[in-house]
């Protein structure tokens, strides 16, 4: 089968952009792609473009990818619409991925871009609800939080503010694991504080504001454990791709030495499994495979970026990744184990939290700083001698986990 390149990467800042349209965002994204990669529109043979926001918050139920990629000059090739919640941008990845191994082209775009900052705030948050079984929705809820059983919450620990359910659900996942191994609320406010930390070098970044541990701790609270700073925000924003197989690097001319490898590229939906069942964790599952098609293992890693919606789920999937066993992803990261400069550094671009998580951009956004880092292109916050990154990337939440999870390696 055809090894496959990122050949050019580029991505918006993620943000607020309320002077902004959709199709601004994207087209930023796609030509700096493009650019990157030294092609042009004409060169591309398929695209697959990844948005949640379009329907519901724009109006644009269908063909959402031919009305934005029409106004960047693209048509007349195949053009796929991907929704696949949170990892809908990775999941539009791993079919460009697929349809250059199956020699459908030989260069693919993928692009994700979303519009979430509106007037009606409520409306944009109640775009997560959707992200489950609607039909069972509040059994599904209650289901979920029960996690949490077991752990005493403080006086004074929940907004009074509307949040996102999920949310609730991030807090039963923290209280779940802290009755089970031990993780303490401080614990997860130092994932937090090592990715505000690590944005304050990444210009893309929605927030790039240090928090120390204990300023994490003291922020506005959400519901416990979970404070403010702990959570990613409403974000816009935009993030595209151009992949390659040999054939297509040498058409269109592009600089093989700064072209990076797919050395593996997995989705892998849900299970019904148990919740004391974790060996059974979809991330889990698909990390192994990950591994197996890659030909490497945890221990290989230089870079990761994981999927931090809540500070707690980076201690859920480096756990899953395998770079810790479980229980010690808190402890690790208050240690600085996934700190720059550390064992093995976490969300070098700060991660959700900070960077800001557009939906259907982010998996892309996070191949971006990958690529970044595997290209020794990323400043002050450059891992030193990377050559292997792993992304991984939840989106949805079915069972007691996530509906989709998408792991891909990366290789210099």
């Amino acid at each position: 089968m055809s090894t496959v390149y990122i050949a050019g990467i580029a991505m918006t800042v993620f943000g607020r952009h309320l002077e902004r349209s959709l199709d601004d965002l994207a087209r930023e994204a796609l030509n700096g792609a493009l650019q990157d990669a030294g092609c042009r529109t004409e060169d591309l043979g398929i695209a697959f473009y990844a948005g949640m926001t379009n329907g519901p918050l724009q109006g644009q139920i269908a063909i959402p990818g031919q009305v934005v990629l029409s106004k960047v000059g693209i048509e007349g090739i195949p053009i796929y619409n991907i929704e696949n919640a949170c990892a809908s941008g990775s999941a539009a990845f791993n079919l460009a991925v697929q349809s250059l191994k199956a020699g459908t082209t030989d260069v693919a775009l993928a692009i994700g871009a979303e519009k979430m900052n509106i007037a009606d705030k409520l409306k944009a948050l109640s775009i997560f609800e959707a992200g489950w079984d609607i039909s069972r929705a509040e059994q599904n809820y209650q289901t979920l939080v029960q996690m949490g059983e077991g752990i005493e919450v403080p006086e004074g620990s929940e907004s009074d503010k509307p949040y996102s359910k999920f949310m609730a659900i991030y807090a039963a996942m923290c209280r779940h694991h802290m009755s089970t191994y031990g993780t303490t609320q401080r614990h997860i406010a130092a994932v937090s504080a090592k990715n505000h930390t690590h944005s304050v070098h990444n210009p893309y970044s929605q927030f790039r504001r240090p928090f120390s541990i204990e300023e994490i701790l003291a922020a506005p609270p959400i519901t416990y454990p979970i404070t403010l700073p702990m959570c990613a925000p409403l974000s816009d924003g935009a993030a595209a791709a151009i992949l390659c197989t040999e054939e297509g690097l040498k058409r269109i001319g592009a600089d093989k030495t700064r072209c990076i490898k797919v050395a593996a590229s997995v989705i892998r939906s849900f299970s019904n499994r148990r919740l004391d069942q974790p060996e059974l964790h979809v991330g889990r599952l698909a990390a192994k495979l990950a591994y197996e098609q890659a030909g490497l293992g945890p221990r290989d890693m230089h870079v990761a970026e994981v999927h931090d919606a809540s500070a707690m789920g980076e201690i859920i999937q480096v756990e899953n990744l395998g770079f810790v066993t479980p229980g010690e992803g808190g402890p690790a990261a208050e240690r600085g184990e996934f700190t720059l400069g550390g064992r093995l550094p976490v969300n070098t671009s700060g991660g959700l939290e900070s960077k800001g998580h557009p939906l259907g951009a982010t998996g892309i956004g996070q191949l971006y700083e990958l690529v970044t880092q595997l290209r020794g292109e990323a400043g002050k916050r450059q891992v030193e001698g990377a050559r292997h990154a792993i992304q991984e990337n939840g989106g949805g939440l079915q069972g007691v986990e996530e509906a989709a999870v998408a792991i891909h390696i990366l290789s210099k």
